[in-house]
């Protein structure tokens, strides 16, 4: 714990610095390796999160950490991995979790 008034500012900065974002990627992003590429990225970026497929065939992802590594796992998502095809990416901003490790959802 920290014992001085600029330690607990330190502290209160880099809490607010963590952000959590949920992104749906459309195109030929199933059956392509895309869930289990994410992971993989999003692991070495130190990212938390999930990915999972959704029915109309999309991928949806929450990604959790610092607004760098977020939007360096956003550049990724916009080409996947080689197998796939990326029409598009909406982003959303949503409350940060506590969610630890990157799992891949059915």
């Amino acid at each position: 714990m920290p014992t001085d008034r600029n330690s607990w500012l330190l502290v209160e900065i880099m809490v607010e610095e963590r952000v959590c974002i949920q992104a749906s990627v459309t195109g030929r992003v199933q059956g392509v390796f895309f869930r289990v590429e994410t992971r993989n990225a999003a692991l070495d970026m130190g990212l938390s999160g999930w990915v999972k497929n959704l029915p109309d065939g999309s991928v949806l992802t929450q990604l959790c950490g610092q607004p760098a590594q977020v939007d360096a796992m956003m550049g990724w998502l916009s080409h996947g991995p080689a197998l796939a095809r990326v029409d598009g990416v909406e982003r959303i901003e949503v409350e940060c979790m506590e969610l630890s490790g990157f799992d891949i959802l059915p």
